[in-house]
């Protein structure tokens, strides 16, 4: 590998180091202009070989952080992301990093720049959480950019990140969600909200399930429906603990059957215009159910007329959680019932129930050891 020092003026040097051939048959170089003695530029020159020899050197990138993102996000997350991922870490990136930071080089980026615009984005009045969510999108390009050797350093690691407090967790007690199922019985989507509350399901999930995943009173979890403006899609679940078969009380099998009978009328009714998806959930033409609009228009009356808290549907899995940890079921039962990673994750999420756990525990023992020995 060859290179020299060419001069280009006053304490101007060119440092040109040849790199061989491109595919096409292109010679290839690397130019640096350094600004000095000639000596400045001979240790350039002799730190750069070095560094070439031994694969050190990263050969900084001309281009600007707009224009890489654009690259990273066309090449290395498109290709193994979700289309909604995909289109989070758009948006993320055209709000908050290309405003603030995507004129500057790539290679010119400093941890001190990075930190201002978070610090900016929270004066501004915006979440941790939502700082957190626009770092993960930056952490991940420039984490790409030293994997192609395109920067020395990864400075996003460099920052420090608003604390950000768990978000408040909303869960029925078991006499309010019994309420809550009263008052449902008979309703279009009683059996979706059963399903929710007896099995801990993410509403995706639910509304991704096909008859064909029942069998023996269980149900396999295989796929979510998710849903990017009209269209809509199923995928995979993102981890392998996702993926699980997950065993039905009895009255959830009661509620969905009698919601087959109901999607029979809606497909006779339909005739050759129903969409066969084989989805358990759909609206009276066969199609996957728009979440939000069975929110406005179903779940939100019911809690509205029973007076009931303004939880969310996935809160019926939060209900789910709490009501088996609360009455002592196994943490790992419900861990996999959840589809949880680890058992640790379901304590850590669920953290507000461990004291009455505790509680319950301590009675238990006390029972076990003491009760009918104090007279003897």
């Amino acid at each position: 590998m060859a290179g020299q020092v060419i001069r280009r003026g006053e304490s101007t040097w060119l440092v040109r180091i040849a790199l061989g051939r491109a595919a096409s048959g292109k010679r290839m170089h690397h130019n640096k202009t350094v600004k000095g003695t000639k000596k400045d530029a001979q240790r350039y020159l002799t730190k750069t070989l070095r560094e070439m020899d031994t694969n050190t050197f990263v050969d900084a990138s001309p281009l600007t952080l707009e224009a890489f993102l654009h690259q990273w996000l066309e090449t290395a997350a498109k290709p193994r992301v979700r289309e909604k991922t995909l289109l989070d870490y758009t948006r993320l990136a055209d709000s908050y990093l290309i405003p603030a930071l995507g004129h500057r080089k790539l290679s010119q980026l400093t941890p001190s720049e990075v930190q201002a615009v978070y610090a900016a984005m929270q004066a501004r009045g915006l979440s941790p959480r939502t700082v957190r969510y626009v770092h993960s999108v930056l952490h991940g390009a420039l984490e790409q950019a030293v994997r192609w050797n395109m920067l020395a350093k990864n400075v996003a690691k460099l920052v420090n990140l608003p604390r950000q407090d768990r978000r408040e967790m909303h869960a029925l007690s078991a006499s309010e969600a019994t309420t809550f199922l009263a008052a449902s019985k008979g309703t279009r989507w009683d059996a979706l909200w059963v399903l929710l509350l007896t099995t801990g399901l993410r509403p995706g999930e639910a509304l991704g399930l096909k008859w064909s995943d029942i069998e023996s009173g269980k149900i396999r979890v295989q796929r979510a429906l998710t849903r990017i403006g009209s269209s809509w899609s199923l995928v995979e679940p993102k981890t392998s603990r996702a993926r699980r078969v997950v065993t039905l009380p009895k009255s959830a099998m009661e509620s969905l059957t009698a919601h087959r009978l109901r999607q029979v009328q809606d497909r006779l009714r339909s005739g050759p215009s129903w969409a066969n998806h084989d989805l358990i959930f759909t609206t009276r033409k066969g199609d996957p159910l728009d979440y939000r609009v069975v929110i406005r228009r179903h779940f939100k009356p019911i809690l509205e007329a029973t007076n009931l808290p303004q939880i969310r549907p996935y809160d019926l899995r939060h209900t789910c959680a709490t009501l088996l940890l609360g009455a002592g079921e196994n943490v790992k039962v419900v861990s996999e019932r959840l589809g949880h990673a680890s058992a640790s994750l379901t304590l850590d999420v669920y953290s507000h129930v461990l004291p009455d756990m505790q509680q319950a525990a301590a009675e238990r023992l006390e029972e076990m050891l003491f009760t009918g020995t104090r007279n003897i």
